[in-house]
């Protein structure tokens, strides 16, 4: 009895779980700008291909299902761009995202989630079926066939690297005595010294310095020979460091996808359209087969993303150039009666539909 009644008089012990409101920001300012690393993501070049990424998904041409909305397409392609892996509950009000989630596996396959769900007043904890969660991964690798890797997880070293350059750049812009000189005066009493000092305008954190002829140059004759300006800016130019940021730059985005040339400031229309060809083919393209694929398991529904037409991403005149050709062709093979067969046959072995 008496420790029954000690029970109810104790104090209920509470603990913090972790998932409330201030733990979801941070958690969400961690993952989506500072990314799994916290270095090159906040670099523009990085936030340029992120921004491609979220375009061309945004612009892509989604059938088979109302759940991708342009704007739930966007969020995937940024998610996937900074991350690796995308994360979406199937509700029947539409995908919900996920901030943070574990799984379980049998054989390699995701079986159970455990997710996190932002909300406003605080984030919630929902368990769900691996049917019920549309999971876009991209860069798996084999010991870890349900995690994806981002493109910078991969270039780690790339990344790293154009994240000092462009800090050290920094440091070197707001602290180094940029446009300051040293400039020799004759020796004068101190009050004359620090008025022409005080006259000067646009000294740097007071670095300009003002030095006596005879204490630099001895004495002399004439102490005003030979004497100029001293700079106190570094002199960048002999550590490589436009070089070095153009390769970074450039690793950065081919791991993207996107090729240097879309960037450089030469480039003319063609390079363009070679850019997007080749940034929509061989990586946005494949990425949201991937999704297409994940969407027609989980949502039984024949789903088809394109992002090739939306986008352009063909040389419409080299099309219009082949097309004028082949009606040219087709209209001597008439003249010269060519069997139509034969025409028919020559327009399949340069893989043209009739």
């Amino acid at each position: 009895m008496l420790g029954w009644l000690m029970n109810k008089l104790r104090p209920i012990e509470e603990r913090s779980s972790g998932a409330g409101y201030t733990a979801q920001v941070i958690a969400a300012r961690d993952s989506f700008i500072s990314g799994r690393r916290g270095v090159a993501e906040l670099t523009a070049t990085v936030q340029s291909c992120v921004s491609l990424w979220e375009g061309g998904f945004a612009m892509a041409d989604v059938s088979g299902t109302e759940l991708l909305t342009r704007q739930t397409m966007a969020m995937i392609a940024r998610s996937a761009a900074l991350n690796g892996e995308a994360v979406y509950l199937i509700t029947e009000l539409g995908l919900v995202p996920a901030t943070d989630w574990d799984l379980t596996t049998r054989d390699g396959k995701p079986r159970a989630y455990r997710l996190s769900i932002p909300e406003a007043g605080g984030g919630r904890t929902v368990t769900a079926l691996a049917a019920e969660v549309l999971h876009l991964r991209i860069g798996t690798d084999a010991l870890t066939p349900w995690i994806g890797t981002a493109p910078l997880r991969r270039s780690s070293l790339t990344g790293a690297m154009l994240h000092a350059v462009e800090s050290a750049l920094g440091e070197t812009f707001e602290n180094a005595p940029l446009g300051s000189q040293i400039v020799p005066l004759p020796d004068t009493g101190a009050e004359d010294v620090a008025s022409m000092r005080g006259a000067f305008r646009g000294r740097r954190g007071s670095t300009l310095v003002i030095e006596g002829v005879a204490q630099a140059t001895a004495a002399g004759m004439n102490p005003q020979i030979g004497q100029k300006p001293d700079q106190l800016s570094p002199d960048l130019s002999r550590s490589m460091t436009a070089e070095t940021l153009a390769a970074a730059r450039e690793g950065i985005l081919m791991a993207y996808g996107v090729l240097p040339s879309l960037l450089n400031r030469a480039a003319t229309g063609p390079v363009i359209r070679e850019a997007q060809r080749q940034l929509c083919t061989w990586t946005l393209q494949p990425v949201a087969e991937l999704l297409a694929e994940e969407a027609r398991q989980k949502l039984g529904v024949e789903v088809e993303i394109d992002t090739l037409r939306p986008l352009q991403a063909f040389d419409a005149g080299g099309r219009a150039r082949a097309l004028s050709a082949i009606i040219k062709a087709v209209a001597e093979a008439k003249e010269a009666e060519i069997p139509p067969d034969a025409v028919a046959g020559a327009m399949r072995m340069v893989d043209w539909k009739e």
